[in-house]
């Protein structure tokens, strides 16, 4: 048999809350996979594709940790560094570089970046990164088990126990991965992609129907004899919420 998975502990704001963090970077679809992948840790994104409203998100969201694309439309990472550093002097900031280039990496660093990764990347690369950043600046684990709550419907990602209205449900590995991910972003519309990209670490290609059959087995178990929290929402992706009635 083999053995669950190891749960890494969720990192917190030292007064429980989530870490924030910001992801800065001018190619839309690149900031939004970093984003959902570190909603999937428990952290509250917020995302800017240009210098100017990166500058103008830190001093609205104060961020715990930045992950900052070098190459910007209106001016570059090392710009935006020494705006954010007259509010934030130690918010721990990752960047992000499509170049490889000894000076490059030397020139992000002195200017105060605490790391860099280097395109392409891997997303558990980046989530990697910064949870080692924000760990040397204070982020508390998260001391108690974690439980995600949707309406009548919780998931233990300790016991792995999933219930919905007092009864026990019992999943797959590979449909509690994906419940696990629905309930991570409620109210989210989720495209076949990311879930791919989540789940399955997939690249993105023809694999877009092993999503549709685990949505409809997950349907089977979690909707049967109540009313629906899974939702096809067409040409965009799924959705999970909490039914009408709980």
């Amino acid at each position: 048999m083999a053995a669950a998975p190891h749960v890494v502990p969720r990192l917190t704001r030292p007064d429980g809350s989530p870490v924030r963090v910001l992801v800065v970077d001018d190619e839309v679809n690149i900031a939004e996979l970093i984003s959902m992948a570190l909603r999937y840790e428990g952290w509250h994104v917020e995302t800017a594709h240009t210098g100017t409203r990166a500058v103008a998100a830190a001093k609205a969201t104060d961020p715990d940790a930045v992950v900052l694309d070098m190459m910007l439309p209106d001016f570059d990472g090392l710009e935006v560094l020494r705006r954010m550093r007259g509010t934030h002097p130690d918010v721990p900031v990752l960047f992000l570089t499509a170049r490889d280039a000894v000076e490059d990496r030397i020139a992000g660093l002195t200017a105060g970046g605490d790391d860099y990764v280097t395109k392409p990347f891997s997303l558990e690369e980046v989530v990697a990164r910064l949870r080692a950043l924000m760990r040397r600046s204070g982020a508390q684990q998260a001391a108690t088990s974690s439980v995600l709550t949707v309406g009548d419907l919780t998931l233990d990602e300790d016991s792995r126990e999933v219930v919905r209205a007092g009864a026990e449900i019992t999943l797959t590995a590979t449909e509690f991965e994906l419940l696990r991910f629905l309930m991570r972003n409620p109210r989210r519309v989720l495209s076949k992609a990311q879930i791919l990209d989540r789940v399955w670490n997939y690249d993105f290609g023809g694999q877009a129907n092993v999503v549709e059959l685990y949505i409809s087995y997950l349907r089977k178990k979690i909707d049967a004899g109540n009313d629906p929290m899974i939702h096809t929402m067409r040409g965009a992706g799924y959705v999970l919420k909490p039914a009408t009635t709980s």
